[in-house]
């Protein structure tokens, strides 16, 4: 598919990326991916904007990574969208029979008729069947962009007096489910398995670009996501890469391990140590990069799987956490489709042994998880990619007025229900400072 290229010099790039976020809000399908500078081994852009869909697809989990990799074949060319955490339901003999307010498609990718890539100080255009001319009116468009607070006119739009955030589950009810997974893990059903609660407000009404610009001042992670389809929402402030792949290399970096940060500095560098040298939560990160090892060989050249860093300590806004880096190589002739099929969902998000784990997780929850602990991205025309995991995030569907986030902690042995249900509350201390 041929796009025509424009490549312009912006002077103040964060302030230009403020300006084509506001004007991309226009369109009835946005992707926005900002990587907020943050400094990380396999960055290819500091922010990727896709918007205005000229072919799309939409479908339940039935048959959809094969309704994908059909779509991906037939346009050979950029995609964008997600991957909801319900695909499992795809590969696996698995369901999902919990409550859904949200009613998101599992599968949505559309193919943007305008794109644009941000790095350093230039902006890389590309769009489709269009010309030179409505590239240039679109950038000074975007140039002639005022404020989001000129854009509401002074007016505090961001969360209504009327929305109450209720919690899904109790906290006396959370501790006695950790407590069964903590039976299923005494018993030998699972090692590891994770587990998450909802929270949720009815009859919302927030401005969704404001609130995602707070969350992600807030945050600043790398993988940050303004994602719009009509009335679906997602404001993502993820730390998590799930899976990228450039040319033969696959990369995934599962996190595991999550601790506060602190105003002061010598407290802050101890909460750090005292997370590298945390047994548990090193156990938790090794037993999930064990499950990737196993998921990335799937596809990979034999003996190509590799750790290529282990439990490495990175700091964030809000906290500290620890990731790991594993990679793989893979055949010219393996689909990007059928790589990302046979790691999904990612391990992070679900536990050891993945099935029973997935089914334990059914069990317990009380919360269809969504594009929760799903993924957003994109494909090149090349059938490379790169999917974030969908965590520390808000989603919202404008047209029922539902507004949801929902955090989680690994479960292991060394698990204390309390401990679990605080480390909750820590994930979701951002969100809950936005909406406020």
């Amino acid at each position: 598919m041929l796009r025509a290229t424009k490549v312009f010099t912006i002077e103040h790039p964060e302030i230009f990326k403020q300006k084509l976020l506001i004007w991309a809000n226009q369109f009835r399908e946005v992707v926005f991916l900002d990587s907020n500078n943050y400094h990380q081994k396999y960055s290819c852009y500091d922010a990727v904007l896709a918007v205005d869909a000229f072919t799309s697809i939409k479908t339940d989990y039935f048959n959809a990574f094969e309704d994908l990799h059909q779509y991906q074949s037939k346009t050979q060319d950029w995609l964008f969208g997600y991957l909801s955490y319900d695909l499992k339901n795809d590969t696996e003999a698995l369901n999902s029979k919990n409550f859904d307010g949200l009613d998101f498609p599992d599968l949505f990718f559309f193919q943007p008729k305008k794109l644009f890539f941000l790095k350093d100080n230039q902006v890389e255009m590309k769009y489709l069947n269009l010309c030179d001319d409505e590239m240039k009116d679109d950038f000074h468009e975007i140039l002639n962009e005022g404020s989001w607070e000129s854009k509401v006119g002074g007016k505090e739009f961001g969360v209504g007096s009327e929305i109450k955030i209720q919690q899904r589950i109790s906290k006396e009810a959370y501790l006695q489910k950790v407590s069964k997974m903590l039976e299923y893990i005494h018993y030998g059903d699972i090692y590891e398995a994770n587990f998450c609660m909802e929270f949720f407000a009815e009859n919302a009404s927030i401005e969704p670009l404001e609130i995602y610009q707070k969350l992600n001042a807030i945050s600043q992670p790398p993988f940050a996501v303004y994602f719009k389809n009509n009335h679906q929402y997602l404001l993502s402030a993820s730390p998590e890469r799930y899976l990228k792949k450039e040319g033969i290399k696959v990369i995934s970096q599962p996190i595991k391990g999550t601790a506060k940060r602190n105003s002061n500095p010598i407290l802050d560098e101890q909460s750090k140590v005292d997370l590298e040298n945390n047994p548990k939560e090193r156990a938790e990160n090794i037993m999930i990069v064990d499950l990737v090892r196993n998921d990335l060989s799937r596809t990979a050249s034999k003996g190509s799987v590799e750790v290529e860093e282990l439990c490495g300590i990175y700091s964030f806004q809000q906290v500290h956490q620890m990731i790991s880096t594993v990679v793989s190589q893979v055949e010219n002739t393996t689909s990007a489709v059928e790589i990302i099929k046979t790691t999904f969902p990612m391990g992070s998000m679900t536990g050891a042994p993945k099935i029973s784990a997935m089914k334990i997780i059914e069990e317990l929850e009380e919360t269809k998880r969504g594009l929760y602990s799903g993924a957003v991205g994109y494909f090149t025309p090349e059938g490379d990619f790169d999917f974030n995991v969908v965590i520390r995030s808000i989603l919202f569907n404008a047209k029922n007025q539902y507004l949801s986030f929902s955090v989680g902690s690994a479960i292991t042995s060394e698990a204390t229900p309390e401990g679990e249900y605080e480390e909750c509350l820590l994930k979701a201390k951002a969100m809950f400072e936005v909406l406020n």
